[in-house]
């Protein structure tokens, strides 16, 4: 038996006119001050086609000025309007544009054309901006123009943001060129996050080279993001040269997360510059050497000696840690041994920058706002994107870095002997 069903033609346009919240909100002011804008910026181009007409629509050139021969910055004819749409921060507007036809030196015409509207111009560039900030939010790309929409009236769409975004390319690779040789830099903090991209229609996990510098007055400045396949001895080596290649001088402190790629690359270009372990990674290693019910005993131990007051209490301390869990967990007193006296080197500077010193949290905290910024997106386009996204966040002013504690004091030159921390 056949069972008739039928389907409701009227489902899609009931949905495109359904009234949503914002859409009644009417404000006159607005409406008042959106007039206002498009007849002041088509008086603009009015002004700007009278200035290289020198004379107004349907006018002569002015009497004052054919006597003096004032000689016109070109000569041609107007030849009506036409209609533009453009989207601002004021939202968007129609526009009549004048059309002229200006007479070159070989006697052929072209059309004129605005330099305050750019042929094919669409948008503002503060409304660019605007698009990108919210993209940087966040905000992925088809969720911007919902964000968007009562400013825009719609007219912001996924490939529009994207479009936006690759605007941001040149600056990017710009920054990435630009030359270090002025940059005061006395210290460097160097670790890598995980990403995942897009390569070869699959979400690939990939590794993002950070390296933050710290200028002589203790602020913190981004110097390289780059997307590599892996924390490698070689692709640490790459980032390195390249920095180096820019006019990097040579820093006085390493704080790096312990990795032994990076460590290799470091002994390679930097030899003998202090490199300081970071206690936070180290207290992680020790953990996953332990066995759950010891972790609260393993971290008050730990906290005790990285946290001591004075070098020699730290040297007290870590003899004590590596005769206790020697016999309790020798894995965990291993773990410790492994990382030597690198672990330790803040104490060769002044108490007041040991807080700063001893963790590479500076980049902890970028790579923890970044991957919240970027949760809402779960796989990123291509690897560029995502070093590019990384430098945007930072370069657009959403995500800022203060000074390092103990800033005061960096012009003090480490102790050129290490505390003796042996076991």
């Amino acid at each position: 038996m056949k069972s008739d069903t039928t389907h409701s033609t009227f489902a899609q346009p009931e949905a495109e006119t359904a009234v949503y919240l914002f859409d009644d909100w009417f404000d006159p002011i607005e409406t008042c001050v959106r007039d206002r804008v498009r007849e002041f910026i088509q008086a603009m181009i009015e002004g700007e086609l009278d200035a290289t007409l020198l004379r107004p629509r349907y006018g002569r050139l002015a009497k004052h000025a054919a006597a003096d021969k004032v000689v016109p910055s070109a000569v041609g004819h107007r030849h009506g309007r036409r209609s533009r749409s453009l989207t601002g921060t004021f939202g968007r507007v129609e526009i009549e544009v004048p059309r002229a036809r200006l007479e070159g030196a070989n006697g052929k015409t072209t059309e004129w054309q605005s330099k305050v509207l750019r042929a094919y111009q669409r948008r503002t560039l503060a409304a660019d901006a605007l698009i990108a900030s919210t993209y940087l939010s966040g905000t992925n790309t088809r969720r911007v123009r919902r964000a968007l929409k009562a400013l825009f009236g719609g007219a912001v769409s996924k490939d529009t943001v994207s479009r936006i975004w690759r605007k941001v390319k040149a600056d990017w690779e710009s920054w990435n060129a630009r030359s270090l040789a002025d940059e005061p830099i006395v210290r460097l903090i160097l670790d890598g996050t995980v990403v995942r991209v897009r390569l070869d229609r699959k979400a690939t996990s990939i590794s993002l080279l950070i390296v933050i510098g710290v200028r002589a007055d203790g602020q913190k400045v981004l110097l390289a993001v780059k997307s590599m396949g892996g924390e490698t001895t070689e692709a640490w080596r790459a980032v390195l040269d390249d920095l180096i290649k820019r006019g990097l001088r040579r820093p006085e402190f390493l704080i790096v997360d312990g990795a032994t790629g990076l460590e290799q690359a470091i002994a390679a270009v930097w030899e003998g510059v202090p490199v300081q372990r970071c206690t936070v990674h180290k207290h992680r290693n020790l953990l996953a050497h332990a066995p759950e019910r010891l972790h609260d005993e393993v971290t008050a131990d730990y906290t005790d000696m990285i946290y001591a007051a004075t070098p020699t209490e730290i040297a007290a301390r870590r003899k004590a840690f590596l005769r206790k869990w020697r016999l309790k967990c020798k894995p965990v007193a291993d773990s410790l041994e492994e990382a030597g006296d690198r672990l330790f080197t803040f104490t060769r500077l002044l108490p007041s920058q040991w807080r700063s010193a001893r963790t590479t949290n500076a980049i902890e905290r970028l790579h923890e706002e970044f991957k919240r910024r970027i949760k809402t997106q779960t796989v990123l386009p291509s690897a560029d994107t995502a070093a590019m996204l990384f430098w945007a966040l930072l370069a657009s002013g959403q995500i800022n870095m203060r000074k390092v504690d103990g800033w005061q004091t960096l012009a003090t030159k480490t102790i050129d002997k290490p505390i003796d921390l042996a076991a």
